[in-house]
């Protein structure tokens, strides 16, 4: 086959149905597209005025019509633009995709912003046929000995223009709508639309009815020019009342035909200076927009110019814990035009959780103006919001500590999600989360990090049980002085304590307590991972749960010697455990605990437990969970407690009941403090608690 060369042909017989029923996903954005074609419209016959090139009329006052007709099934849109000759409707209409607005900023691209011109790629105005069977255009242009212009076209590639009736300059476009669509000329439906998408459009949008049967009642002084008067009611004649002195006159009043109601707010919230903006405005805006009616905790105003336009407002609500789903609502706008709800390429995924508006005329929007285009110039954006943000949060713990502990609560979900989803949000953030202990503080990272240091022999003194009374302890004067390489580990290695569930580890929170130890409180579900990133970005820093381990805080001191005494009672008490448990892969230790009425303690390896709450996180319920867990469990058996004392007396007498018993008994007392037993071991301790009273009564 020779070689050929040549150009590529569209058929607009062929990309017309397309452009028609696949550019926009939903039917309503032709409200949006032929408004925002009107406000450009008005917006470059304003720049044409400040360039010279034309002069306003003295009353003029930019807006859009948006009119309704139910009973001839038709929708108009009216604006005071530029309009359009003969020829640029030949040239931006007939011509499918050649935008009147590129047009218009590269031939004033020197003098004009584009920033203010919405339309760029010229479909817009075809999006009329995805609801209307014909579309009629009435334009007349600014410019001087111009003729109005007549189109129509019903839906296919062959179209009618002429000479037309329309006398004002601008531009009238009616919509004969489908039998599919009628919805779109119900008054009520069209103000629904137009507040999704025009609520803050920068030009007034007034809505009405055409030829309205509907009546409104006004005082003689304020008519408008453009009100249409049915009847004036003159006021009743009555006997004269006097008041103060002065005769009292009613008012004569005018019946008349429902004026448009305005629909949109030109001036935004955001589009105004953070310091001209006060409190009350901040709250009112948010409920307007959000139809929450809560206060909000606080909120974040956009405002920034250079190197992108971008402004808006960050609302921090208060979140309810106790539904799953706490996703917010962030609103973009490209030019005060809504473009679309939680675009996740501008907006940090963790912002979700808050409520807001974010108006960037510099997005990258793709051809129906309803996404963004995959540009790294969205990624610029996003950031910036997450610097904002960030800066805005750390601001406030250094300067309002107060107000921020007030609010931690509310935000601390997504400041930690934030954090796992976004790395340099985490490196930000890091030394401004807070933690609360566990008598109800907020402390830094680095405040949980401060080593503070206490006289073990003084801390021993003030240690005292759940009644208030001094813990006695086993004090020996050789006790093993810390090695070098311990203290070097010390060193290194910077432990914090947490609990997850205060009632249920309530026996590890009274030791810490007595202890004069300090813990924090994680309870959410998101703390376990946050954790785990805290540890992977802060070389030393480990968190361990309160139940993992048991210190040396805890234990009485005890000479080495001992200490191997205890080690190897602890074998053979091992055994009896183990027997009477029928598990064998459990681990038994025995400690000399200062406080003699904790009689056992489970404790669980921070490694194994994690593994095990990753496990129940992804629902890997067919594994043996129980036989995983065992592994990490340490039973530790208090020396100094009666019960224990027993058990290690009677080590040696084979099949002793009351052994067994006690031994199954310390354990289940010890689960407890970790958490609920299943079904079948709840029914064995309930069982064994009733048979224990019973031999007390005897």
């Amino acid at each position: 086959m020779a070689t050929k060369q040549g150009s590529l042909s569209i058929n607009s017989e062929n990309i017309f149905p397309i452009i028609k029923k696949w550019l926009y996903s939903d039917h309503d954005i032709f409200y949006r597209e032929l408004i925002s074609n009107g406000c450009d419209a008005i917006t470059k016959l304003k720049k044409l005025d400040v360039m010279g090139e034309y002069s306003l009329p003295e009353d003029y006052k930019p807006q859009i019509q948006v009119m309704v007709n139910p009973e001839e099934k038709t929708l108009k849109f009216i604006d005071n633009g530029l309009g359009m000759t003969a020829d640029e409707v030949d040239e931006y209409i007939n011509q499918i995709a050649f935008s009147g607005a590129a047009d218009f900023i590269e031939k004033y691209k020197d003098q004009s912003d584009d920033n203010q011109i919405i339309g760029h790629f010229g479909l817009g105005f075809y999006s009329a046929f995805m609801v209307a069977d014909e579309v009629h255009i009435d334009t007349l242009s600014y410019k001087e000995g111009a003729v109005p212009v007549h189109w129509e076209c019903d839906g296919g590639t062959e179209f009618e223009m002429g000479d037309g009736t329309w006398d004002k300059v601008g531009t009238q476009i009616t919509l004969y709508l489908n039998e599919d669509c009628l919805q779109f000329c119900n008054e009520y439906k069209a103000e629904e639309v137009i507040q999704k998408y025009c609520s803050f459009m920068p030009v007034e949008i007034w809505l009405s009815r055409e030829n309205t049967p509907e009546t409104q009642t006004i005082d003689e002084s304020e008519k408008l020019d453009t009100d249409e008067v049915l009847e004036t009611i003159q006021p009743e004649k009555k006997d004269e009342e006097k008041k103060d002195g002065e005769e009292k006159e009613e008012p004569v009043r005018l019946k008349i035909r429902k004026r448009p109601v305005l629909m949109n707010d030109i001036h935004p919230l955001w589009t105004k200076n953070p310091s001209e903006c006060t409190k009350e405005e901040y709250i009112d805006f948010y409920r307007k927009v959000f139809h929450d009616y809560k206060e909000p905790l606080f909120w974040i105003h956009l405002n920034m110019d250079y190197p992108f336009n971008l402004k808006g407002i960050l609302y921090f609500p208060k979140i309810n814990m106790e539904y799953e789903s706490i996703e917010g609502t962030i609103k973009l706008y490209n030019s005060q035009v809504f473009i679309a709800d939680n675009i996740k390429e501008v907006i940090p995924e963790f912002l979700m959780l808050l409520k807001g508006v974010i108006d960037c005329p510099d997005l990258p929007l793709n051809v129906s103006r309803s996404a963004l285009q995959n540009d790294g110039f969205v990624k610029k954006i996003s950031d910036y919001i997450t610097k904002k943000v960030a800066d805005k949060l750390s601001g406030l713990c250094k300067t309002q500590r107060e107000e921020y502990e007030k609010y931690w609560d509310d935000i601390s979900p997504f400041v930690k999600y934030g954090c796992l989803k976004d790395d340099k949000f985490c490196e930000k953030m890091t030394d401004y989360i807070l933690f609360k202990n566990l008598d109800g503080k907020y402390m830094t990272l680095p405040d949980c990090l401060e080593v503070k240091k206490t006289d073990p022999d003084e801390q021993e003194e003030k240690a005292t049980d759940e009644n208030g009374e001094k813990v006695e302890a086993e004090v020996v004067e050789d006790a093993s002085e810390e090695t070098e390489e311990e203290k070097e580990e010390e060193k290194k290695e910077k432990i914090i304590y947490y609990a997850t569930d205060l009632k249920q580890q309530s026996q590890y929170v009274n030791m810490f307590k007595q202890a004069k130890m300090d813990a924090v409180v994680l309870p959410d579900q998101i703390d376990q991972p946050f954790i785990n990133q805290l540890e992977m970005k802060n070389e030393g820093v480990k968190f361990r749960r309160i139940d993992a381990d048991l210190t040396d805080t805890f234990k009485a001191k005890t000479s080495k010697k001992a200490q191997e005494e205890l080690d190897a009672q602890a074998e053979e008490v091992q055994k009896i455990v183990r027997k009477a448990l029928k598990n064998d892969k459990l681990n038994v230790k025995i400690e000399k605990l200062k406080n003699k009425k904790v009689s056992s303690v489970l404790t669980i390896s921070e490694e194994s437990r994690r593994m095990q709450d990753m496990m129940k996180m992804y629902a890997m319920n067919g594994m043996d969970m129980g036989a995983f867990g065992s592994e990490g469990e340490t039973l530790v058996l208090n020396a100094n407690h009666p019960l224990v004392e027993y058990v290690i007396a009677h080590k040696d007498d084979k099949d002793n009941a009351n052994e067994t018993m006690i031994c199954e008994q310390l354990y289940d007392l010890a689960k407890l403090q970790n958490g609920p037993l299943d079904a079948e071991a709840m029914t064995r301790f309930v069982t064994r608690s009733n048979e224990i009273m019973v031999a007390l009564t005897k």
